[in-house]
Parts: structure tokens; C-alpha cells; sequence
């Protein structure tokens, strides 16, 4: 369990502005936020509002135009890229709509590989990733290689996989986005229950309103601009 006390991942006056060729476009401007330990916060907006651009920028995975991403009260762009890739490993979980596990690996494989970044054990890996297929419901398909398991079941090894390394934070882009309702739910579940009993921060993004207000706050980008719904 995290034991954190300060804000683990805040932005302040964040923008993200592209070129098309002719002038450049605002996606996002002066976007503030902090997220606290433990909190689960929703993103919601229309199509194309910017909410998988906000979260690329809070997970260091894109560069602000404006402004600064801090991760455990460190400043995110001022690290060298393979500082940068450290620091995310150790700290933050993704979840995306498309899971992103590696096919030529096991479920029990794709899970322990942020440990195996890490350098840890392979012991150590082992069982910290079996703990985790437990936890998500996968104690029989460990083995399974990508292709032997259904849409749910990657999902949940990805939700494994974000969890593994007691991250400060999550961040979720539209997780259950690929499945069926009933799939959906049944993986939401697990992950909220997992959520609250290793109290993980989140940042979600989702175009659900019902999967929103599950959330401890929901905020909404309207114009470029965070706003609380």
C-alpha cells in the first residue's frame, strides 16, 4: 500500500498546442490538476476534446507546449529520456483500450515484465505476478499465451500488469472501451476493488457517463479547458 501523503501526480498551466502547416491549434490550455493518493478521478469530454492527449501528457509519454507535469514531485520533462522511462516504470500504470500486451508471452510473463525493467528477482517477479493473476481471476490461465485467452482476460491481465509494481498512479484510457457490456463490467469491478484495496490513484478517461460518476471526481474538457462536472 501506498503510504504517500502530498499530491502524486499534479500539472500546472498545462497546453498542448499542433501546427497544421498554416496555424497552430490549441487542444488543450492551462490545464490545472492534482491528484491525491488513493483518488480515482474521471476525465470525460466529447471526441477528439483532447482527454487521450491530457492523459499521453501526464504519463510523459508527449510534451507540453505550456507548462509542467509533476510525478511524485518531480518535474517530468526535466529528466533525460531514459531517466524519464525510470520514473514511469517505477511510478505510474497503464491501462489502455487496446491492451498492448505482448503476444509471444504468457499472461504471467506480460505481467511481471515492468519488474523485470526494474532489474528485480526473477523469484521475486514470479511471485508478485502470480499474486496479481490471483487477484484479477487468472490463477488457471497463467500459462496462456494471448491468442488462448478472450477479450476479458487480457484486459485483466493488463489491469494486472498496470498494478504489478505498486505504481502511485494508474492511468486509464478508456479501459473497458473493447468489451462487451457485461465483460465491461465484471472488469471494472476487479479494478476498482483492487483500486481502493491498494489505494492507487487513477486518472480515467472514458466517454461513459455511468463509469464516470463511479469515480470520486469527475472533470470534463470543454474548449481545451479542465472544468468540474
Amino acid at each position: 500500500m501506498n503510504n504517500v501523503t502530498e499530491p502524486v501526480l499534479v500539472c500546472r498551466h498545462l497546453a498542448k498546442s499542433y501546427s497544421d502547416g498554416v496555424a497552430d491549434i490549441d487542444v488543450l490550455q492551462q490545464i490545472d490538476l492534482a491528484v491525491q493518493p488513493g483518488e480515482m478521478v474521471a476525465i470525460v469530454g466529447s471526441s477528439g476534446s483532447g482527454k487521450s492527449t491530457l492523459l499521453h501528457l501526464l504519463g510523459g509519454l508527449d510534451k507540453p507546449t505550456k507548462g509542467q507535469v509533476l510525478l511524485n514531485n518531480c518535474d517530468l520533462q526535466t529528466l533525460p529520456e531514459h531517466k524519464k522511462c525510470e520514473f514511469r516504470n517505477l511510478y505510474l500504470g497503464f491501462i489502455y483500450q487496446f491492451h498492448h500486451l505482448l503476444p509471444e508471452f504468457t499472461a504471467l510473463e506480460n505481467v511481471g515484465m515492468p519488474l523485470l525493467v526494474q532489474g528485480l528477482a526473477p523469484a521475486t517477479i514470479t511471485e508478485r505476478a502470480k499474486q496479481l493473476l490471483v487477484e484479477v481471476g487468472l490463477e488457471n490461465r497463467m500459462q496462456h499465451r494471448l491468442g488462448q485467452l478472450s477479450g476479458g482476460e487480457r484486459q485483466r491481465v493488463a489491469i494486472a500488469r498496470a498494478l504489478v509494481a505498486g505504481p502511485l498512479c494508474v492511468l486509464a484510457d478508456e479501459p473497458t472501451g473493447n468489451l462487451d457490456p457485461r465483460n465491461a463490467e465484471r472488469v471494472l469491478t476487479l479494478f476498482f476493488n483492487l483500486q481502493k484495496s491498494l489505494r492507487t490513484s487513477v486518472v480515467m478517461v472514458t466517454h461513459d457517463a455511468s463509469i464516470a460518476r463511479l469515480a470520486q471526481r469527475v472533470l470534463r474538457i470543454e474548449e481545451g479547458k479542465l472544468v468540474t462536472v
